[in-house]
């Protein structure tokens, strides 16, 4: 592209930001809004291939439609330069893959911070009607305040069209984290991208894929054939109620799984209550190099609280997790307290037996 190029008028390219198979994306200036957007452009040898343009507009039909805070927001869409473009929230992180090489693999606290976030994401989409479909760390942006946004609905289906008889010839998605059934080319399901959320799950825990192979079709028959290895093999800090988890959404089956994100992020929220809500939290110090707050002294099985973002949470609100998932919340904290409900049922069940009385008098006079 030439150096200074203005789509539509309106959006001033300014600098790549990166590039997949079928698109490229760069930051850009509205000079209506005055501010950055990222916006992401239909490769030129694309552009004429109907086929493709109809993925990029469904990309932005999909998400067009999920307004959710982790889910990258569409702006626009145009066509301008010969070429089709999505106009997108401009978010200033990385993307989780890019951390991944970075650091290696995550803490446990983290990875359970961000996924739960994920599964949010993930499943207002599935609320929505839409089966993302392409789930991997690329599609995960984190910003440097800790929030994780899900982007790229290239090949996201609407549950309406999809036939749970389907097969196709044609496999989408990425062999490294697709499901055994799109690997299969079966129809997905909201349970295929719960597959997918595992994958990831695993990889930020372990520091590598479940599944490696030199080709796809090697790829795509591990997913549907091999056992995954356990991940306390390669990450012994993993506590073993997490690598059930784990390893129950990494099932072959889609009904061995969890039905939804949803459901993913709920059994992720009671996980992390179990760990991290500890009445002595271990020092915390920040490191400004990473992207996340350490835990000082590293354990097996980290006791902290789970460390939010500043300014997110404080004392007597709910943490982030608990508003996406509040069901979990809603016990009674204090089992001393008086459970008045039955208090008045009991009361109402005494003035009842009480009432007979008179009538089992005026009865037995009736009749005498």
């Amino acid at each position: 592209m030439p150096s200074t190029v203005i789509l539509n008028n309106r959006y001033e390219l300014l600098e790549r930001l990166g590039s997949g198979g079928m698109a490229v994306v760069y930051r850009a200036h509205d000079q209506m809004l005055d501010r950055d957007v990222a916006i992401k452009i239909l490769r030129e040898k694309f552009s004429p291939d109907e086929a493709y343009r109809e993925r990029f507009r469904q990309e932005a039909r999909a998400a067009a439609n999920l307004s959710h805070p982790n889910i990258v927001t569409i702006h626009d869409f145009g066509y301008d330069h010969d070429r089709l473009f999505i106009v997108m929230e401009y978010i200033a992180g990385k993307d989780l893959k890019t951390l991944l090489q970075q650091r290696g693999q995550f803490s446990v606290r983290e990875t359970i911070a961000l996924m739960i976030q994920a599964c949010a994401g993930v499943g207002f989409a599935h609320r929505s009607g839409i089966v993302h479909c392409d789930i991997k760390s690329q599609n995960f942006l984190i910003t440097p305040d800790q929030r994780l946004k899900v982007t790229d609905f290239g090949i996201a289906r609407a549950l309406a069209t999809i036939q749970p008889e389907e097969k196709s010839e044609v496999v989408w998605g990425s062999p490294q984290y697709f499901s055994p059934e799109q690997a299969a080319g079966l129809a997905p399901s909201p349970a295929s991208d719960v597959y997918s959320l595992g994958v990831v799950c695993y990889e930020m825990l372990t520091g590598q894929l479940p599944f490696n192979a030199t080709t796809a079709e090697e790829l795509a028959r591990c997913h549907r054939e091999d056992p995954p290895p356990p991940p306390s093999r390669y990450n012994p800090a993993i506590p073993p109620t997490l690598e059930l988890v784990l390893l129950k959404v990494l099932s072959k089956e889609p009904a061995a799984r969890y039905r939804t994100a949803d459901q993913f992020g709920q059994v992720l929220v009671t996980v992390q209550e179990e760990l991290y809500h500890s009445p002595t939290p271990l020092p915390i110090e920040t490191n400004q190099d990473e992207l996340t707050p350490t835990l000082a002294l590293e354990r097996d099985i980290p006791v902290a609280p789970l460390v939010t973002p500043p300014g997110a949470y404080s004392e007597g609100e709910a943490y982030p997790d608990q508003a996406m998932y509040p069901s979990k919340y809603e016990e009674e904290d204090n089992p001393l307290a008086i459970d008045w409900v039955t208090v008045l049922l009991g009361l109402l069940a005494v003035l009842a037996i009480a009432g007979l009385v008179p009538l089992w008098i005026w009865v037995y006079y009736l009749y005498q």
